[in-house]
């Protein structure tokens, strides 16, 4: 079942006169698959994030989630940025339940059965290896921490799609490889749908089934790579000689394109 699909989709930002971020993009997203979208600087990649959640319209073409066509903000999704974005003002645990205080399904409920959410969040907490910090504030965490955090506020309300956009690229090397660890332990141990949009294309073949490649802008999709690593993966493939040819092979995609840009 196709969970996302974009029909010839174009966007372009302002008058009819202003430049198209991306043009004729058509793709599918299985359910309970993980994609990832890689390309330069001006693809288009974030576009594809603010269409696939609803938070801007597309100039040309059709957007439809879960079989039906967004028009507007979906709820139903799940979003991790490059920044944490949590709220200096609430504990991690309180920064954590804000979806099940905003999102429609939870929000009539909340304070009824806040015991019972706050429960679900220090579970999801333990799972990602923040046992014990749900009192403690944003500022007290590191950079990872928060991240962790970030993610798991973007899962609490069981979302039907997770959209990552470079939720890792600010971190350093080791952190950044723990947190591909923990989304593909997530994502393994119950699986949801995910768009992750990086630059990084070791990240992308770690953690993708598919991976996109777009073209400088106007964004098109110019290659659809299946990733053929058997799961479950472990850090260490990401030193074999299959890994190594799968990311060379991006990146020649991606050398091309700038390449013919300039």
């Amino acid at each position: 079942m196709d969970l996302v699909k974009f029909e010839n989709v174009s966007m372009r930002y302002g008058d009819e006169d202003s430049p198209l971020a991306i043009e004729d993009v058509s793709l599918t997203v299985r359910q309970n698959e993980f994609v990832a979208v890689v390309g330069p600087s001006g693809c288009g990649k974030s576009t594809l994030m603010k269409l696939v959640t609803g938070l801007a319209p597309p100039s040309d073409g059709y957007v439809y989630l879960d079989g039906k066509q967004v028009s507007g903000p979906q709820e139903g999704v799940g979003m991790a940025f490059q920044a944490s974005n949590l709220l200096p003002w609430r504990t991690t645990l309180e920064n954590i339940l804000l979806p099940m205080e905003i999102v429609k399904q939870y929000r009539h409920r909340f304070k009824k059965e806040k015991a019972q959410f706050e429960e679900q969040g220090r579970a999801l907490l333990k799972r990602v290896g923040l046992e014990g910090v749900g009192d403690k504030f944003p500022w007290e965490l590191s950079g990872g921490m928060q991240q962790r955090a970030s993610i798991c506020r973007a899962l609490i309300h069981r979302p039907s799609l997770l959209m990552l956009d470079e939720p890792f690229s600010a971190l350093d090397a080791f952190t950044r490889e723990e947190l591909w660890c923990m989304v593909r332990d997530l994502w393994q141990e119950d699986p949801f749908t995910v768009v992750l949009v990086t630059h990084d294309l070791r990240e992308a073949v770690f953690l993708a089934d598919t991976v996109y490649v777009m073209s400088k802008g106007p964004g098109r999709i110019l290659v659809r790579k299946p990733v053929d690593i058997p799961r479950p993966r472990d850090i260490a493939v990401t030193y074999s000689d299959q890994f190594a040819e799968l990311v060379f092979e991006l990146r020649d995609h991606i050398g091309r394109i700038r390449e013919n840009a300039e």
